[in-house]
């Protein structure tokens, strides 16, 4: 159970003022989204319905929602509708997502991935030599952008989940676009460090001032032209998105690059269909963990990597003053290594590419899982390779996606007992730099592997006509094994880091009895397979030197995720929301 003892009194006085072969590539590091600097944060707590999200102008749109008797559907859409405008770098109406949807009973996956353009080849990404192509050369402009999958997901959803009428829940982005936001210090810091965004004009007009600064904290920043986008949408549905003159300016766009030109059509668009998958669950002790099914990585990476540490024990090494024990880090990073491995050789997109066996359940297998956590030692094996759940070597490749993190997370519970965990992107920052009927166009096909094969065979996360690529986005429900109740909900941005990232937030509970809020604050570690990963500034000189000592490569980098999440907590007899919000980042979770 969740230890709150010492945290009851602190929570107290927040209640009363609320409301195979080796691969032949050799590991290059894929530098992660720019940090804009840690703040602290103490949690939020709520009795009847919570949001949180990256951002508080998006934050206050999901709770209004909330507050006027929405789903959590609802709140979700509003949100991602501000976190558009507010957190351009990260998501918007030009990308996709993956949510989670709990209504009390069942738990469905909405997939709202983007899809390659029907005129696609396996050679996208390749240079005229034959091989990968430079990833910025690949990203800005048209050659990237898959077909946008975020509206038709939330209209999908809302369909099913919604309580107010789809034109409110535009309302609070129609405002903020047409009488301007204030630019926050993460937005301004980022466009200070980019250097692609104005070589398209429109983008630059926006983002940039007459001399090419980019706005500064605090200005006053309209979009007109998305004011009027959401306007459309919030008339006519999705359809006036995929269907009329915001398609034809979307596939305009993509085709007239003068130097990176991509073939999405208006069939494309027009065609675009969302999914309901089923979730990926599983048990972990006294839990059972959900979370997103191919072609997001997510769900089945996570599982493997608690499935492995069920029989290491990492709930021994609980940290100390919020600091890793060098033991729980080695656990951590060798499971993240085996998990990281099946993930590249076997999930791809499972319209194309079925998992071994026709589902997830050989990779989840107690067994198989006991065959790679005993591969474990008290020293580091370095590279993992995939394993074998099926019985049966595969002749697969290993992807070569560089799969970037610039993304954004929503989680949400409402007043009626639905729960929404929702990992939004545009995949780099700012996407393919493109900029269209106000908002960023997508990089998303960059998840695919820039190279269709390699001398273990096709690589499942190739490219392909109507594809969706991979994703390592994993929205994630928790539950009481015995009760069915929903115990947490959270997600995080961060490209492939996202699984060690969300992965860890559940270790800290399920294992270490802790709150969301302090799950969150720990250090981000892991491993992607390749170097152990450690957080630049926040992990002491003795865990550098414990993993050395354990034959652990060390790189120490910006791990700058954004997790947020919801979970139910017990004090004094009351059950309410306690909130939690990523440090990193300017999120906040609210409600009543």
């Amino acid at each position: 159970m969740i230890k709150t003892t010492v945290l009851a009194a602190v929570l107290s006085a927040l209640l009363a003022g609320c409301g195979s072969a080796p691969v032949v590539k050799p590991y290059i590091p894929i530098e992660p989204e720019g940090s804009s600097g840690y703040t602290e944060k103490s949690g939020w707590v709520a009795k009847k319905y919570m949001v949180a999200a990256a951002n508080p102008l998006a934050v206050d749109a999901g709770y209004q929602m909330l507050k006027a008797g929405g789903s959590a559907v609802d709140a979700a859409i509003a949100t991602q509708m501000v976190l558009g405008l507010v957190e351009p770098q990260s998501s918007g109406l030009g990308g996709g997502a993956f949510m989670l949807h709990f209504d009390g009973a069942r738990v469905l996956a909405f997939d709202g991935r983007e899809t390659a353009p029907k005129n696609v080849t396996g050679k996208l990404f390749q240079a005229a030599d034959g091989k990968a192509m430079p990833f910025h050369e690949a990203v800005v402009g048209g050659r990237a952008v898959g077909v946008p999958g975020v509206l038709r997901m939330l209209e999908m959803a809302h369909k099913q989940y919604g309580k107010l009428p789809w034109a409110t829940l535009f309302n609070p982005a129609i405002k903020l676009a047409t009488d301007g936001f204030a630019v926050s210090p993460r937005l301004a810091i980022l466009l200070q460090s980019e250097t692609y965004l104005k070589q398209d004009p429109v983008a630059a007009a926006y983002f940039y001032d007459a001399q090419g600064k980019p706005r500064p904290v605090g200005y006053l920043l309209k979009n007109p032209a998305l004011a009027a986008t959401l306007k459309t949408i919030a008339r006519d549905g999705a359809d006036a998105f995929y269907k009329g003159e915001i398609a034809r300016d979307i596939a305009s766009k993509v085709a007239l690059h003068p130097t990176n030109p991509g073939d999405m059509s208006l069939h494309d668009i027009a065609h675009y269909k969302a999914r309901v998958r089923e979730p990926i669950c599983s048990d972990y002790k006294a839990w059972t963990v959900c979370g997103m099914p191919p072609p997001s990585s997510g769900g089945i990476a996570i599982a493997q990597i608690l499935g492995i540490l069920e029989k290491k024990n990492i709930g021994a090494f609980p940290p100390v003053n919020g600091e890793w024990n060098a033991n729980a880090v080695h656990l951590f990073s060798e499971a993240g290594r085996l998990a990281y491995a099946d993930r590249d050789r076997y999930i791809a997109d499972p319209d194309f590419i079925p998992l071994p066996g026709g589902s997830a359940l050989p990779m989840l297998d107690k067994k198989y899982l006991a065959r790679r956590a005993a591969l474990i030692s008290d020293t580091s094996m370095g590279k993992a390779q995939p394993g074998d759940p099926f019985n049966t070597r595969l002749a697969w490749g290993t992807t070569t996606s560089p799969e970037l993190p610039s993304t954004s997370h929503i989680s949400v519970v409402d007043g009626q007992g639905n729960a929404v965990s929702m990992t939004t992107t545009i995949e780099n920052g700012f996407g393919s730099r493109q900029m269209v009927d106000g908002f960023l166009l997508n990089n998303e096909l960059t998840d695919f592997s820039f190279d269709p094969s390699d001398a273990n065979g096709l690589i499942a996360n190739r490219v392909q006509p109507g594809k969706r690529p991979r994703s390592s986005m994993a929205p994630t429900f928790v539950f009481e094994k015995g009760t069915k109740k929903l115990v947490l909900a959270v997600g995080s941005p961060g490209g492939a880091y996202i699984i060690n990232y969300v992965g860890k937030v559940l270790v800290g509970m399920m294992d270490w009895g802790l709150t969301v809020q302090q799950a969150i604050d720990l250090p981000n570690v892991g491993s992607r397979n390749g170097p152990t990963e450690l957080e630049r500034g926040r992990v002491p000189r003795s865990l550098f030197n414990a993993l050395i000592e354990k034959k652990h490569e060390i790189q120490v980098v910006e791990q700058t995720s954004g997790l947020q999440g919801i979970m139910r907590l017990n004090v004094h007899g009351e059950e309410v929301w306690f909130g939690g919000a990523d440090p990193r980042r300017e999120g906040i979770a609210k409600g009543d």
